[in-house]
């Protein structure tokens, strides 16, 4: 599903495609190029102050925690520090690929027959979106320490100068995060709390250009600096947290802080056509993406043509397949024992193979038995010793909850309305459990070395976008800019991780294109079954950095459709 704050984009045509108005081809940018460094964030002043970082000594991890915190700033209808953050990251002197899920849990005080009771007085059948029970720990601020604990290289008091001199002296807000800035801040001015005192001026969010100041983030990130992660988790912030929800009959308590743990995990990987595609599995949706690119590597797409009618039946038929299985198998894997490596088998792709024909699919089930919707950011960064950083980092519904505790600075998330209600699914909500996440940071290695760190934020939207991207790219030879320029769809209508384990996907959903697409192929895949719309969706927002290391140099992408920038040395 989609928030209530989304909008519907015309996005820009797609590269080598005829330009609808001047009948030229092209792209919207070069890529960037650099070869000491590289920063892409879907904020420009968040890509120096990550580039900066870089200048002054620091490594990619030093520069994703400085620019994520500026993020957080400076585009918090995406992110901050309420919510959680998933990232793989290339060591360069271990050779070796790290991942870490520094997601949060849900309240360890509040049980299922707690959280049903309540659900039932207030009349809900679902987690509602904009209530105290949607709200999970946030773990965005142990994932900072957990990877400079583990990779830093300056002190963090230097990584977050920046972005607390932004906070407390103002920064001038970019085009597309004002205007979705002003409809969150009427939305959720009148949530319990400090929202409307610490993200609006006079009761409206900020204008394009209007200098906007943080003063209390500013200050929560300075407690960081100067006494580490326990000023978040055992420290005051934890008590003030604890001492406002026991206020306003919310469910966190100090407990759910001090017991909160990042973990670094193996991230799950398949090979596509000779390249190494790596995700994060587990509670997280990157799992659709390997599914799909296994289940489509048995088709020649080059052949077949970039935006050709087939291409993209088969990539919504692949994307059918997959979502069903997510809909199903995705959870805490604390909780539930995921069947991955058969998820992720070429063998059960081939089956799944044969499910696609000639016309659009209709009553699609998992294929294994079991025992939409968010704004986020996604950034990445590289260093000149090799090292390279895909992080993704997000509130869920844009500005989450909009519940803030007075002089923190910011909103808690609202991923606790990930949880399903039925109790026989993985998914199902439980105590201290983390709950379905869509937010995914993509690698890519080929031959053993690092070549391809990306991400594409969006919801449900996010597999689909990966695919898209890795497609553009292997198969139909774009270089990565041209690939995020590139026309995009979206399918809605699988099942959702939300919904019942008896629930499955019964009609054909909504394949969803952008404009540059021509009208034959949309005519073509309508004779094929799929209901066809144009727009209507949200595409996402996506960065690359891309290592040749032929030539020893980073490629760099971002963005076009919103306020996105890539920015090297």
């Amino acid at each position: 599903m989609f928030t209530t704050l989304s909008f519907l984009f015309v996005a820009v045509p797609l590269f080598a495609q005829i330009d609808r108005e001047v009948g030229e081809s092209f792209a919207t940018r070069s890529e960037i190029i650099g070869q000491r460094g590289m920063v892409a964030t879907s904020q420009p002043l968040a890509t120096q102050v990550g580039l900066d970082v870089l200048r002054r000594g620091g490594n990619a991890i030093d520069a994703a925690i400085a620019a994520n915190a500026a993020v957080g700033l400076m585009e918090p209808t995406g992110n901050g520090i309420g919510g959680d953050l998933f990232a793989i990251i290339w060591h360069a002197e271990n050779e070796q690929l790290y991942a870490i899920n520094a997601s949060g849990r849900s309240p360890r005080n509040l049980s299922y027959d707690e959280l049903m009771s309540i659900l039932n007085e207030q009349g809900d059948d679902a987690i509602p979106p904009y209530d105290l029970l949607s709200v999970s720990v946030p773990g965005a601020v142990d994932g900072w320490f957990e990877l400079h604990d583990k990779f830093g290289s300056l002190p963090m008091a230097d990584i977050l100068a920046e972005p607390i001199y932004y906070a407390e002296e103002g920064f001038p807000v970019s085009e597309v995060i004002s205007m979705y800035w002003q409809r969150a801040a009427g939305f959720l001015s009148d949530q319990p709390g400090a929202f409307k005192e610490t993200f609006t001026i006079d009761g409206r969010g900020p204008e394009k250009g209007e200098i906007f100041k943080n003063p209390d983030l500013g200050n929560t990130f300075r407690l960081l600096a100067e006494q580490g992660r326990d000023a978040f988790y055992r420290g005051q912030i934890a008590e003030k947290i604890d001492a406002w929800m026991r206020e306003n009959s919310g469910y966190l308590r100090y407990e759910d802080f001090d017991k909160h743990t990042s973990e670094w995990i193996d991230p799950v990987s398949v090979n596509y056509r000779g390249y190494d595609i790596y995700q994060i599995g587990g509670n997280n949706q990157g799992t659709a993406v390997l599914q799909m690119l296994n289940i489509l590597e048995g088709y020649d797409l080059a052949s077949k043509g970039f935006g050709s009618a087939e291409v993209l039946h088969l990539m919504t038929e692949a994307k059918k397949l997959a979502y069903e299985d997510r809909a199903k198998h995705y959870s805490d894997s604390d909780f539930y024992n995921q069947p991955t490596d058969h998820l992720l088998s070429k063998e059960y792709a081939a089956e799944r193979r044969e499910l696609i024909g000639d016309r659009a699919m209709r009553g699609v089930q998992s294929g294994v038995d079991v025992m939409e919707d968010g704004d986020t950011i996604y950034l990445t960064t590289a260093d000149k010793d090799g090292n390279m950083v895909s992080l993704i980092q997000s509130n869920f519904r844009g500005m989450g909850t909009g519940f803030v505790v007075p002089g923190t600075g910011f909103s808690f998330q609202n991923r606790g309305e990930l949880f399903s209600l039925d109790p026989d699914h993985p998914n199902v909500y439980e105590p201290g459990k983390q709950p379905f996440h869509t937010i995914i940071p993509g690698f890519a290695m080929k031959d053993g070395k690092p070549w391809f760190s990306f991400g594409n934020m969006g919801g449900a939207y996010q597999p689909v976008g990966h695919v898209s991207i890795i497609t553009n790219v292997i198969d139909f030879g774009m270089n990565i800019q041209e690939a995020g320029d590139a026309f995009r769809w979206m399918h809605n209508g699988s099942t959702e991780p939300t919904d019942g384990l008896e629930d499955y996907m019964e009609g054909t959903g909504t394949l969803h294109i952008e404009s540059g697409v021509s009208y034959d192929v949309v005519r073509a895949l309508r004779a094929k079954g799929h209901t066809v719309r144009i727009g209507e969706s949200f595409f996402g927002r996506y960065q690359g950095i891309m290592y040749d290391h032929q030539k020893g140099v980073y490629y760099g992408a971002s963005e076009s459709r919103f306020d996105g920038q890539a920015a090297g040395y």
